[in-house]
Formats: C-alpha cells, sequence, structure tokens
C-alpha cells in the first residue's frame, strides 16, 4: 500500500462531502493537525482512522486503501471523485445518525455522557452501544479499544471547550469583562457545567496513568493558560489590570479555578458557602485583589 495514494484517495474522500478537511477531521473525530500530517504524507493513517473515513464518506475500506478490485478505477490517485462516485454504507455498517460527524461523533458524545454520570472506569462498551442503539462491534469498529476512544473523548471536550469559550467572548473588547466571562463559564453552576467538570476530573486521573492523555492534557492546558495570559495582557494595555507578569497570574488563576471546582464538585450541593457562587465570588475577588489596576484618583 502506497502512503501517497492512500493520501490522494481520502483527499478525494474529503473533497466529495464538500467539507474543509478540518470539519472532516472533527467529523471523524481526529485531530486536525494529525489529518494534514497523514495527507501530506509525513504520516500514516491507522487502520482506526480509516475505517471511520471510509464509513464517513460511504465508500469501501478495501478501495481506499488500495486492496479491493476495481479501487484503481474508482479511486486511484489522481481520479477525480464525484458525491456520485462515493456510494453508500455498506448495509453491514451501522447508519450515520447524527449530521455533524455520523456514527464516530455520536459514540464520542454518549462515551462522554456516560463517563460524567458513572465515571470512565464504570462504562462498559457495552453500556455505550446500548446508548447509541448499536452493537459493541459496531463500537469496536470505528474505535478498535478504549484507549482510542478515551483519546477522541478527551479531544471532543477539549474542541467543545474552547469552542464555547470562543463564542461567549467573541466581539468582547474590555479585558475585565472578557477574563469575568471566562471565570463564569469555569465555573460548575449549572448542571451541564458540573457534568463537563465530572468529566474532566475522570480525565485528570486518566492523564496521571496514559501517555496520550497525558500529552493532550498538556497540550489543552498550554492553550488555556495561554488564552487567560493574552487576556490579562491585553488588560494591561488597556489599563485594566495591574502590570504583572501575565504568565504568571495565568497560571495561579487556572490552578485557582481547578482547585475550588473540585472542591464544589466533592461538596454536598447546597450547603453554604461551598457551592458554584461562593466559588465564583472567590475568583472575581481574586481577580480584583492581585490584577485589577486602583482607579486613578
Amino acid at each position: 500500500m502506497q502512503q501517497d495514494e492512500v493520501a490522494a484517495r481520502v483527499r478525494q474522500v474529503i473533497d466529495a462531502t464538500g467539507v474543509s478537511a478540518r470539519e472532516f477531521a472533527r467529523r471523524i473525530v481526529i485531530d486536525p493537525s494529525k489529518l494534514s500530517r497523514s495527507l501530506n504524507g509525513t504520516r500514516r493513517f491507522t487502520a482506526a482512522e480509516l475505517a471511520r473515513i471510509a464509513d464517513i464518506g460511504g465508500v469501501d475500506v478495501g478501495r481506499l486503501i488500495g486492496t479491493t478490485a476495481g479501487a484503481a478505477g474508482e479511486l486511484t490517485a489522481g481520479a477525480a471523485v464525484t458525491p456520485s462516485t462515493v456510494r453508500s454504507p455498506s448495509p453491514s455498517r451501522p447508519p450515520s445518525p447524527s449530521p455533524e460527524g455520523g456514527r464516530p461523533l455520536q459514540i464520542v458524545r454518549e462515551t462522554v455522557r456516560l463517563i460524567a454520570e458513572r465515571g470512565f472506569h464504570a462504562v462498559r462498551v457495552a453500556d455505550i452501544a446500548a446508548a447509541c442503539h448499536t452493537s459493541t462491534a459496531a463500537i469496536h469498529y470505528h474505535f478498535p479499544g478504549r484507549d482510542e476512544l478515551l483519546e477522541a473523548a478527551v479531544r471532543w471536550c477539549m474542541d467543545e471547550d474552547t469552542r464555547r469559550r470562543a463564542e461567549a467572548t467573541a466581539g468582547t473588547r474590555h479585558a475585565g469583562d472578557e477574563l469575568r466571562l471566562l471565570i463564569e463559564l469555569q465555573t460548575p453552576r449549572t448542571e451541564q457545567q458540573r457534568r463537563q467538570w465530572c468529566v474532566w476530573l475522570d480525565l485528570w486521573a486518566e492523564a496521571a496513568r496514559s501517555t496520550t492523555v497525558g500529552r493532550l492534557h498538556v497540550e489543552y492546558y498550554r492553550q488555556w493558560r495561554g488564552t487567560v495570559a493574552d487576556v490579562i495582557r491585553r488588560g494591561i494595555g488597556q489599563g485594566v489590570f495591574r502590570p504583572v507578569d501575565a504568565d504568571g497570574a495565568a497560571l495561579a488563576l487556572t490552578a485557582l479555578i481547578d482547585g475550588l471546582a473540585s472542591q464544589v464538585l466533592a461538596t454536598e450541593p447546597g450547603r453554604p458557602g461551598t457551592g458554584a457562587p461562593a466559588m465564583h465570588d472567590a475568583l472575581i475577588a481574586h481577580v480584583d485583589a492581585c490584577l485589577t489596576a486602583p482607579v486613578a484618583g
């Protein structure tokens, strides 16, 4: 199997779907940089990734990798592929009911929900299959093992968290307002936020044991702290914040958010002085005391 030929066939499948490479990466639940490297020939597609590409693209995986008779005619490198040449998924494959990413994304979303409710190690593949109204074989078709499924769930959570922050702060020009918005988004106030934090706590534990998840964890926090540091730098430029070490302040604030959030989740809901409002007030007080510039008299 020639790596460049496979990459060319995958490009044709992506073109036939009519979406960007980044959106296609989201649909097959891999990092866009991984897809880019694979398309450029500096990284090989894994068997699981090729299976998901074939499923989402509605092509036979044998034709995709060039092992099925007729592959040279339908999906060879350089041949034009149109939506009419992309076949419907094989009847043996499960349907793709989710318009936003097909079966793999549905599996990942249900996995995240179940992790939030039960904890990662209490969730069986059979539970995920039941939630998706499919078989365990179909789950393993897309994700050969728990490690691959966990990695996909981590990536999805990170992408969703980043997307929500970007949408909530879009157009916010005052750095103080933006920082307060970021704090509010990270405070486990709503049931959805509590579920998200429950997932994060499980992922932290897995990050301590898994090299792959650990790397994702490091990358996510690098980006998250960078976002906070950029807001602080902008606030210093606007005269909103004191002239502090932005990176150090971001490290302290994000660590404080994590610590307080974990305490909120570990405390009985409704107990005075220990819930999300108290956490939010403590974080705002920290910002006011350590960051906010005094008003000129």
